[in-house]
């Protein structure tokens, strides 16, 4: 049972009124508006009958005449609750007590009335009707601004900001704005692909092999068919499968799942974008990159330079391009184009890189890269040709046989986008299974598993492909300079809330506390029966008492004598 505040009660008390005088608190019936308040502001005229709905944010009452913000989700706008124009005639009611005592900030309602601009210059609405729409029982947040414009009890705690995103919202400038650009972000990508004729799709998020990338899964069990199945890490083995059945182009905006570490780039929930189109390489797919990430900057800014912290970003087409084994070597010192593993995990030593022995070669060159290079990408650059242990799906490099036909975008230190020329032989397809079975062995708990209906389509002939997966969450980030993930989710993993139990109200009962009393404990401060009997018989009659006439609760005021039998 959660313990009601002073706010609390009082709302429901206000609740129980309009109930009362014949107002729903929750009408059922459509409100329907003639404006968004944006588009109203922004084409401000006097004199225009409008109809507006959103939450009531702020309230200056002066007698007769009062000010109030109503904030929709596009805008806010002030509004001017005068008592004589709200209420023609003689009853008053609907603004000396439904507006002045019943509604609280946080409310929905919806006004009717004429625009005018204020003696201050303000663009208000004279309210001429005034409609309750929806109840708020828990007060928002009040966040306050002073004349230098300082802010005051703000809504900044993460924990609470992201577990309650839908006060975040409300409350927080700027937050909305993130996700609105997100959208916009989406829609940008999905018209470019649409406009060179590649078509979206959709595919499995439970599937009996979790393939298409090297990650931990998520596995849950299916009762009717009783197997393992596996939430995605990927969907890449799935679209591969549509090119093989004769797609040009297929891509699909993914919720991926992995059962891995939580940071802020990380999310065990997030969203990928991957495409596949036939008959193209990976340097076709560099360009085709580069040149959407440049239509994404110009669609949400107007321009390829984007602000991030310190640095600019510049997303102006063409974005360098530099192998993997010479970014190793340019930011270390050492070359180890040519070591084998033993070589490697002596180099990772010496540069003091974590290791262990369940990694392979790839693993290896990939911990250096990680920890000593990437950090220094902070322009778009693409990092190509990839040792092909790091590569199981990947086609060998034409040139060197070693290598594979890989790149990674990094941008501001971070790996924005990775794509392959695809590996259509479906015998050395076969053989980097194998491999990564083998690392399995070896304790890898994040190598792929073999996945031989993948196999069996590559056998039935799947053309020369290149595919490509960009991290929407990780753009987003990038595009609106927000250094942590869980900012551009709407609903990040959240360790579960603990909830209140509330007290033992059967333990008061017990006690023999009159029924109509039960619930009046809490909230008049005894949260449980032991706090109740360290008090004072005589203490405990005052304050029970105190508390019924404060909230003028209609039951009867308790008896000394009623008091002191609890403690017997």
């Amino acid at each position: 049972m959660h313990i009601l505040s002073e706010q609390e009660r009082i709302r429901r008390e206000a609740l129980n009124e309009m109930r009362n005088m014949g107002i729903d608190p929750y009408p059922a019936a459509a409100y329907d508006v003639s404006h968004a308040i944006k588009s109203l502001l922004h084409d401000f005229e006097e004199g225009v009958e409008v109809k507006l709905s959103g939450r009531l944010m702020s309230r200056r009452i002066m007698g007769k005449a009062s000010f109030g913000e109503l904030l929709d989700s596009s805008g806010r706008i002030q509004a001017y609750f005068n008592r004589d124009e709200l209420c023609i005639g003689e009853d008053k009611t609907m603004y000396n007590t439904v507006f002045k005592k019943l509604l609280d900030i946080g409310d929905f309602i919806g006004i009717e009335g004429a625009t005018f601009t204020t003696q201050t210059g303000e663009p208000s609405v004279m309210v001429k009707s005034l409609t309750v729409l929806g109840k708020a029982l828990r007060p928002l947040p009040v966040v306050k601004k002073d004349e230098d414009g300082k802010v005051y009890d703000a809504f900044t705690d993460p924990e609470l900001r992201y577990r309650m995103r839908y006060v975040d919202l409300v409350v927080n400038e700027g937050v909305k704005e993130t996700f609105i650009a997100r959208t916009r972000i989406i829609q940008s990508m999905r018209e470019y692909f649409n406009n060179h004729g590649y078509l979206e799709v959709d595919t499995p998020v439970l599937q009996p092999i979790p393939g298409g990338a090297a990650a931990r899964p998520f596995v849950t069990h299916h009762n009717a068919l009783d197997i393992p199945l596996y939430l995605r890490i990927a969907n890449e083995l799935y679209l591969k499968r549509l090119i093989v059945g004769g797609f040009d182009g297929v891509y699909e905006f993914s919720r991926n799942f992995r059962n891995e570490g939580m940071d802020r780039t990380h999310n065990p929930e997030f969203t990928v974008m991957e495409i596949y189109v036939a008959y193209k390489d990976y340097h076709w797919m560099m360009a085709f990159t580069e040149q959407m990430l440049e239509k994404i900057a110009l669609d949400l800014h107007g321009t390829t330079k984007v602000p991030f912290g310190d640095h600019e970003i510049n997303f102006k087409a063409p974005f360098r391009r530099v192998t993997m084994l010479d970014a190793i070597k340019e930011h270390t010192g050492y070359d180890i184009s040519e070591m084998d593993e033993p070589g490697i995990r002596e180099v990772c030593r010496k540069l003091e890189v974590e290791v262990n022995e369940t990694m392979g070669k790839g693993k290896l060159i990939d911990e250096i890269f990680g920890e000593k290079c990437e950090g220094h990408f902070i322009q778009p650059t693409f990092i190509t040709d990839y040792p092909i242990e790091m590569s199981p799906l990947c086609k060998r490099h034409r040139d060197n046989p070693e290598l594979t036909e890989r790149f990674e975008l990094m941008v501001n230190g971070t790996e924005i986008a990775n794509a392959y020329t695809e590996l259509n032989d479906p015998i050395d397809q076969r053989e980097r299974f194998e491999e990564q079975v083998r690392l399995q062995e070896r304790g890898d708990d994040e190598a792929m598993y073999i996945d031989q209906d993948f196999l069996r389509a590559l056998e039935f002939g799947m053309p020369p492909t290149s595919g490509m997966g960009i991290g929407v969450d990780r753009l987003v980030m990038l595009l609106t300079g927000k250094t942590s993930i869980q900012e551009v989710l709407l609903f990040p993993q959240m360790r579960p809330e603990k909830w209140e139990t509330g007290p033992d109200l059967n333990s008061f009962k017990a006690l023999g506390v009159p029924e109509q009393w039960l619930e009046h404990l809490p909230a008049a401060g005894f949260t449980s029966k032991e706090e109740l009997l360290e008090a004072k018989p005589t203490a405990v009659h005052q304050k029970l008492n105190g508390f019924r006439k404060k909230n003028k609760l209609d039951i009867p005021a308790l008896l000394l004598e009623e008091v002191q039998a609890w403690y017997n």
